[in-house]
């Protein structure tokens, strides 16, 4: 049996991301409905919303789901403990070091899987005692690894660290591409952008219309003094772009960013002054699906028997 499928109990080896502002209790339990892991994204919930979307994903599925937490996550603290008294059973931690809560996660029974960019974090990864690792490539959207590194070159130098089970992330988005990500040693994928532009994504149906309708080379890795984050092109990344062509400090970059913004992009359907986040594999798309039928596209290879 799969490695991934047996350590969550699925069927399918295929992971929703977290993502924030997508990722809500609609596309998690369509997701694990259809054989996945559906994750809530905790990353841009407080913790009353966090709690409200556990309830409503468990009265819509009972198949197994999870919740991604960015360790970053500023009132970490109380939202650990929410999982902990809703009884999550799969938390996938990112944005962090590990070490700061897999223990305590582990003492709870709660299976972990924690997400890096680089065969460094993969071995500390594993020294702090997690189940399962998310390698994630420069291709994917939103925060991003700072070497840069493409999923190609990632997945086999991560395989060669760890014996631990392992997903691949970024640009992954096709039965073809989880074929290849098999063929490079990930047991699983985890996959961002193509569930962002579901039917049960909680994105605005501008962002999901206005990510359907990219070509290549239309978004941009930017924000690298603060965090590099893939950004669609657009009024506000030019404005990013030009400021960090002339030599923006953090401070500045951090104003200019202000608050909210990826909240005004994809959830509240800003294209102009939102920051718009999606992975490079966008421009392979052209209409919006339910999970169900992505699911079905996905699963037609021998990859996930």
């Amino acid at each position: 049996m799969n490695r991934i499928c047996k350590l969550f109990n699925i069927k399918h080896p295929i992971i929703q991301g977290g993502m924030v502002w997508c990722s809500g209790w609609k596309l998690a339990s369509a997701v694990s409905n259809a054989g996945g892991l559906g994750l809530i994204g905790a990353g841009s919930m407080h913790p009353d919303i966090l709690r409200e979307n556990i309830t409503k994903c468990r009265a819509a599925t009972d198949k197994p789901f999870g919740v991604n937490v960015p360790l970053l996550y500023p009132e970490i603290d109380k939202l650990m403990h929410i999982l902990v008294e809703e009884d999550i059973k799969i938390v996938f931690t990112s944005a962090g070091n590990p070490k700061t809560w897999t223990g305590f996660l582990k003492e709870k029974g709660i299976k972990v899987a924690h997400v890096i960019s680089n065969s460094r974090f993969a071995i500390k990864s594993e020294e702090a005692g997690v189940d399962a690792i998310v390698a994630e490539g420069f291709e994917a959207g939103g925060h991003n690894g700072r070497e840069e590194t493409t999923t190609l070159c990632l997945i086999p130098a991560v395989r060669r660290t760890t014996s631990l089970p392992l997903m691949a992330a970024g640009g992954i988005a096709t039965a073809e591409a989880i074929a290849a990500a098999k063929a490079l040693g990930a047991d699983g994928v985890q996959i961002g952008t193509r569930f962002a532009l579901t039917e049960e994504s909680s994105a605005h149906i501008n962002f999901k219309r206005l990510c359907l309708n990219l070509e290549e080379g239309d978004t941009r890795l930017l924000l690298k003094k603060i965090s590099p984050t893939r950004m669609v092109k657009g009024k506000f990344t030019s404005a990013v772009e030009e400021a960090e062509i002339s030599g923006a400090s953090v401070d500045e970059l951090k104003n200019l960013l202000g608050k909210g913004r990826a909240k005004k992009g994809i959830f509240e359907g800003d294209l102009e002054e939102g920051l718009i986040e999606i992975g490079q594999v966008a421009s392979l798309f052209r209409k919006i699906q339910t999970v169900k039928e992505v699911m079905q596209e996905l699963t037609q290879n021998d990859f996930i028997d």
